[in-house]
């Protein structure tokens, strides 16, 4: 169980993915275009799920690690994250069904997972 019914949202897409390479090649003017589309449909998303947002995110920038080795610019998938309350984890999926992120956008996924309760030790 998440705690207060709060999951986080990753949207994924990853630089070598055929429609990001398809994006990337298009027109300036296309892309232009597409862009303002998809941010339209984007803050259409977050108007309609307004309720359920607990915090916008955004995108996400260039990636440190940081581990016992020391600090290291890695790159991975995540390119933007969102915040949500639902009354379950397949509810909280749901909200991202046919998002913007994929279906105008070159990303490929939205990762959901509930935000946990920290263990009392």
């Amino acid at each position: 169980m998440s705690t207060d019914n709060t999951y986080l949202a990753i949207f994924l897409g990853s630089k070598n993915n055929p429609r990001m390479t398809a994006w990337m090649a298009a027109p300036e003017a296309e892309r232009k275009k597409n862009e303002k589309k998809g941010m339209a449909a984007w803050k259409a998303w977050m108007e309609n799920h307004q309720a359920a947002l607990v915090g916008a995110g955004g995108p996400l920038g260039k990636t440190k690690r940081v581990s016992g080795s020391g600090i290291a610019d890695v790159a991975n998938e995540m390119g933007a994250f969102t915040v949500v309350r639902a009354e379950s984890h397949e509810a909280a999926a749901k909200l991202f069904e046919n998002h913007p992120h994929f279906t105008i956008f070159p990303g490929e996924a939205v990762e959901i997972m509930p935000v946990l309760p920290i263990p009392q030790g």
